[in-house]
């Protein structure tokens, strides 16, 4: 008797398999599209991005890195300072609002358009008091970063020691310096195995052995951060201070001059209108069946942070991402730059020299525990745990002259740029942090080498841009920065002139 249920012919698959199918299809190709873009995400990519790696371990140190010039035998850290932009973060409220204006336009499509009502059907699922808080992520990413100087610095990092901590006063800041504490605690507690390249790291991670160095109490000065013991490290609180972590708050000339100056950010505006954002413009109207004067540049690149958002809040591959290739990726990242470039960067001189005021602070602490070694004292502040933001990190790289071009940032020079050293990207994403380790060197040959500096951003080691090395004699840093140390004041530095002209011919 003939069946009356046939199974599907052969080489023809049955329905329900078809869409399965097509279903893994087209989650493969949104999949590929967003790692095609995932490197131009500017300050908003994930901390992934800079250590691959970690994809795979998040807690592994990564592969060996030549620049680790110090055994443990002869030098051993002396004092750590960490700068740590907070986590991943959710969108701000200005942010949030852009989006839900493109998604009400997408939604009044009267016309069918296929790719509208993708989007008109996608879920808006953010909403305005998430307001740039720390997301989920975020904090997993604090509690891996301090697992994981825990386990490249154990000498510093070990349940004997007493930590500094200080933080901006936003909320992201705040919760994120908590998670750190969070993950820290567990490193203490749990004494992490070694990861990764810990042998060829030795130099960083050795204990400390600076002629009996031991820890004291906080010896006050210009900030006086909370100061906890491995112990108790996870309900302490953190101090706030945004006299450092927000010095651009504080400068005035900053403030008047750029950040609240309309003609001080001209170049991301003419770009804007530029011929490399109207081609992105024109395809994503085509693409979305709007008219063109109904977008914007800033409409299209909140299109584009959505796609990063939703992998750096969800790990998952937005429905945004797919209105964007890498050309077009490229032209947004480099829109993001500009304004970097000109409101955190070498655009304007009172955007680096008003960090001055934290790099001081830098060099006096260091300057203190040299002195305290050298008197066979306790090294009071071991260990220096700061949160901030990209905007604090970001002037004060510019200020030490890392990441310069021979040529500015510009509207009209896009195609010149497109191997530059200045990629917010590459150099502040979430969780971004810039490190000083002071070593001292027993068995050094002359008084000079006793003292010893390296800089770490990303937990990797950036050569020194007055030498090109990747470790320093703490003379010769001292030397290479004379000027900003003596002659950069803060106070003169953000003081409006009496004619109060914000020309940026000034800047």
């Amino acid at each position: 008797m003939a069946s009356c249920f046939r199974g599907p012919l052969p080489g023809r698959p049955s329905l329900p398999l078809f869409l399965l199918l097509l279903r893994v299809s087209l989650a493969q190709e949104r999949a590929a599209a967003t790692s095609l873009l995932s490197g131009y995400f500017g300050t908003k990519s994930r901390y992934e991005e800079v250590n691959q790696h970690l994809l795979q371990d998040p807690l592994s140190l990564g592969p060996p890195d030549p620049g680790y010039l110090l055994p443990s035998a002869a030098c051993a850290p002396l004092q750590l300072r960490a700068l740590i932009r907070h986590g991943t973060r959710f969108p701000t409220e200005k942010q949030i609002r852009k989006l839900g204006q493109l998604h009400r336009l997408l939604r009044s499509q009267e016309r069918p358009c296929p790719a509208a009502q993708q989007f008109a059907h996608w879920d808006m699922w953010y909403h305005p008091d998430m307001d740039g808080k720390l997301a989920p992520k975020g904090r997993l990413d604090m509690e891996q970063l301090a697992q994981r100087l825990a386990a490249r610095f154990p000498g510093l990092f070990s349940p004997q020691r007493r930590f500094a901590f200080a933080s901006s006063s936003k909320h992201r800041c705040v919760e994120s310096s908590a998670a750190f504490r969070k993950g820290l605690q567990l490193a203490l507690h749990r004494q992490l195995p070694a990861r990764g390249n810990e042998a060829g790291k030795a130099g960083l991670g050795a204990p400390a052995h600076s002629g009996g160095n031991k820890v004291g109490p906080w010896p006050g000065g210009l900030w006086a951060p909370a100061h906890t013991t491995g112990a108790d490290i996870e309900n302490e609180e953190t101090e706030i201070n945004d006299k450092l972590m927000r010095f651009f708050d504080h400068c005035e000339k900053f403030v008047t001059c750029v950040e609240e100056n309309a003609t001080a950010m001209y170049e991301v505006d003419a770009f804007k209108q530029g011929p490399e954002m109207k081609r992105v413009l024109e395809k994503i109207a085509a693409t979305l069946c709007v008219p063109v004067r109904d977008l914007n540049a800033d409409l299209v690149q909140v299109a584009f942070f959505t796609c990063s958002f939703e992998l750096a809040i969800k790990n998952v591959n937005s429905p945004w991402c797919s209105l964007f290739n890498e050309e077009d990726a490229k032209v947004l990242e480099y829109l993001n730059d500009l304004k970097q470039y000109w409101k955190r960067g070498y655009g304007y001189d009172i955007n680096s020299r008003s960090s001055c005021i934290l790099f001081q602070d830098i060099f006096k602490h260091l300057d203190k525990a040299i002195a305290e070694s050298k008197s066979s004292m306790p090294i009071s502040s071991p260990v220096i745990l700061q949160f901030g933001h990209a905007e604090t990190l970001q002037p004060l790289l510019a200020l030490m002259g890392f990441f310069k071009d021979e040529e500015p940032l510009a509207a009209n020079n896009y195609k010149k740029q497109m191997h530059r050293k200045f990629r917010s990207g590459r150099i502040v994403p979430y969780a971004s942090n810039l490190i000083f380790v002071l070593y001292h060197c027993d068995q050094a040959k002359t008084p000079e080498e006793e003292y010893q500096v390296q800089i770490l951003l990303n937990e990797k080691l950036l050569p020194f841009p007055h030498s090109e090395e990747t470790v320093s004699l703490y003379t010769d840093l001292k030397n290479h920065y004379k000027d900003i140390l003596q002659n950069c004041h803060f106070s003169e530095e953000c003081e409006l002139s009496k004619t109060n002209n914000t020309s940026t011919d000034e800047l």
